[in-house]
């Protein structure tokens, strides 16, 4: 599940850069740029850069809100649904953008992926018990390094064993966001704003493994 939903955070993100110049999963890189665009004065710039970080936690919340009450309710398929969510919001921008390409603002789309975004983030966390955040790389990139400390200074083989599984699985959850921004550039240049739909298939088809 870290593969597929990094790789399609990967996607989304190359594929919202590349057809609006922003990213709708960095954060940091959107603060960076409020602070930024506030020391130009560039006021409704800013604005726009900080609606995008509040739809991300808006998502965030949502997906969190969601889970705690279907555990609540002891619905089996609350991961599923959340997730289920965040590919209805792919496919609903891959539809507007390729059927209106020249009517949507951009913003306003940057600010739904970066809602789907969060959605996802926070779905991937409480899923895996705040091991994995899907899109937040800089984190994973930051355990790799605390891992490989840990892993310098520790003598038994049990916690060895276990900085290894934890090692690998930010490795490969890093290798799969890498190779989804990949993909999401190149599909980007074949299918335009489609490729947010076939993002949303692989959504999905995932939610329909865990639904049966």
């Amino acid at each position: 599940m870290a593969i597929i939903l990094a790789f399609v955070a990967g996607g989304v993100n190359s594929v919202g850069f590349l057809a609006y110049g922003y990213f709708s999963a960095n954060m940091t890189g959107n603060v960076s740029l409020v602070s930024e665009t506030l020391s130009d004065w560039q006021l409704r710039v800013a604005a726009a850069f900080f609606t995008v970080i509040l739809m991300f936690i808006l998502g965030a919340f949502l997906s969190s809100l969601f889970i705690q009450l279907g555990k609540r309710q002891q619905l089996r398929t609350v991961y599923a649904l959340t997730l289920g969510a965040e590919g209805a919001i792919l496919m609903l921008v891959g539809i507007c953008v390729s059927v209106q390409p020249d009517a949507v603002n951009g913003f306003g789309v940057v600010g739904l992926l970066a809602l789907s975004m969060g959605i996802q983030n926070a779905a991937s966390t409480r899923i895996s018990g705040s091991r994995v955040r899907t899109t937040h790389v800089s984190g994973l990139a930051t355990d790799i390094g605390v891992g490989l400390a840990l892993l310098w200074g520790t003598r038994g083989d049990a916690q060895r064993n276990e900085i290894f599984v934890r090692l690998r699985l930010h490795a490969v959850t890093i290798f799969a966001f890498a190779a989804g921004g990949i993909v999401g550039a190149l599909m980007y240049t074949s299918f335009q704003g489609l490729a947010f739909c076939l993002f949303a298939g692989m959504l999905f088809a995932l939610c329909a493994t865990y639904l049966k």
